[in-house]
């Protein structure tokens, strides 16, 4: 456990102090109490610190939030005496949503800056730059919001070369699955659709999610009609919506990080009839009613957290921390990130220190109950080594939807906060015949 800090108070100094007694107490003798004290305060952080590189998309909607959760954490493990005795340190890094600047970042953090572990970026491209230097350089990494499967599965063709990096978010396959168990009970039974257009960015981490939709679709009863794959670089999507609704689908199931506010703009202004549910990164930070000028009203999204939803004890204290230190919520990579620094802090203590191996050892031994549910790691004979378990008992996931400026969970019952609620150029009657 994470050791408790000396608390000293000291008061000032006097030329003459009288106690109860009447007894006259010399300012030398006060004065040597006094550094006394102070050197039994300071005792605690005599040992190095230790010191946790976060590599983030400091501009980014669904970035923002990395590196303040992070800070965060390390706040509070530091107020309670940090990790036997040593402060931790959070030393941060923008890069840009570019891996180029990733690398060198990562590369600056560990020769130079001395870094003893690495939280790095919600982007899969830019992890995937990492993961080979990871290992390279011996380093321990974990990614608060990249989703991509390929992470993972490089651990398990390479394990004794890529063992230093753990995926602290869910993987694109599971996130597929969590929006169709989703789908299933928010609009297939309830609205009997029976019809989808998947809509993804074109990116690493889309590639499985998309190949786990078209899989598990169908097998709750939504047909695919058409799978579009656009650019992260796309400005207008009015072809792409005109072409959906010349469709008549159902729904549409996104995979969108990247490229979040301009559809939602455009799918609010076009009124495009037809519901927008499945990923939107961006639509996980509070921010994102006042990013659109409320265009995202009634987008369904799924989180591994969210405002007002208790998923566990810690959840709701977390993001009131957070939204009075930062004057916002934190999208959903701050909530992993967050929960990451406190993993690597209780993996330190029971290693037993910041060896990179012992490290690894610690992590692939985790068992801890963080903001988004109880958090283990896939074993080393998995597909996915060091991907986040998830079903009943670990992560199960949420499905929000923004609803007059709120985000609501509606998503599993059991946590639900609200019902749907459908923006009016929604046409639901359509969908449910």
């Amino acid at each position: 456990m994470l050791t408790g800090m000396w608390e000293t108070k000291v008061e000032p100094a006097r030329q003459r102090h009288k106690d109860s007694g009447g007894f006259m107490i010399s300012l030398k003798s006060i004065l040597l109490a006094s550094c006394a004290a102070v050197l039994v305060s300071s005792a605690a952080w005599a040992a190095d610190p230790i010191r946790i590189g976060v590599i983030a998309e400091a501009q980014a909607v669904a970035g923002s939030s990395i590196a303040p959760a992070a800070q965060l954490a390390a706040e509070e493990i530091n107020a309670k005496g940090g990790v036997d005795g040593r402060k931790i340190e959070i030393v941060v890094y923008d890069n840009h949503s570019s891996s180029a600047e990733s690398v060198r970042a990562f590369q600056r953090a560990v020769s130079e800056d001395k870094v003893n572990a690495v939280i790095a970026s919600y982007i899969s491209e830019v992890v995937l730059a990492l993961e080979p230097w990871a290992g390279r350089l011996k380093t321990l990494m974990i990614t608060p919001g990249a989703a991509s499967d390929v992470i993972t599965q490089n651990i398990a063709k390479n394990y004794d070369q890529l063992k230093y990096t753990f995926h602290g978010y869910l993987t694109s396959t599971s996130l597929a699955g969590l929006v169709c168990d989703a789908a299933k009970d928010l609009l297939v039974e309830p609205y009997k659709m029976k019809t989808a257009v998947i809509m993804s960015e074109d990116a690493a981490w889309t590639t499985p999610l998309d190949a786990g939709y078209e899989k598990c679709l169908p097998e709750i009863g939504l047909k695919v009609v058409d799978h579009i794959r656009m650019s992260p670089d796309t400005t207008d999507f009015t072809p792409i919506f005109n072409k959906i609704e010349a469709l008549k689908p159902d729904v549409m199931i996104t995979g969108i990080s990247h490229v979040g506010t301009q559809p939602t703009v455009q799918w609010k202004s076009q009124q495009v009839p037809i519901p927008m549910f499945g990923i939107s990164s961006q639509a996980t930070n509070s921010t994102f009613w006042k990013d659109t000028n409320g265009a995202v009203e009634g987008v369904f999204y799924n989180a591994v957290s969210g405002p007002g939803v208790a998923v566990t004890p810690k959840t709701l204290p977390f993001v009131e921390a957070y939204q009075k230190k930062f004057g916002n919520f934190p999208s959903y990579a701050g909530y992993t990130s967050y929960d990451d620094v406190y993993m690597i802090a209780d993996a330190i203590h029971r290693a037993g220190g910041t060896d990179p191996d012992k490290m690894v050892d610690a992590m692939e031994a985790t068992d801890y109950v963080g903001t988004i549910g109880r958090i283990a790691f896939k074993p080393k004979s998995d597909p996915n080594p060091h991907a986040l378990r998830t079903g009943k008992g670990y992560i199960t996931g949420l499905m929000l939807q923004w609803q007059s400026g709120k985000q609501v969970n509606v998503w599993p019952k059991e946590l639900a906060a609200g019902t749907t609620s459908w923006p009016s150029f929604i046409k639901l009657k359509a969908a449910s015949n």
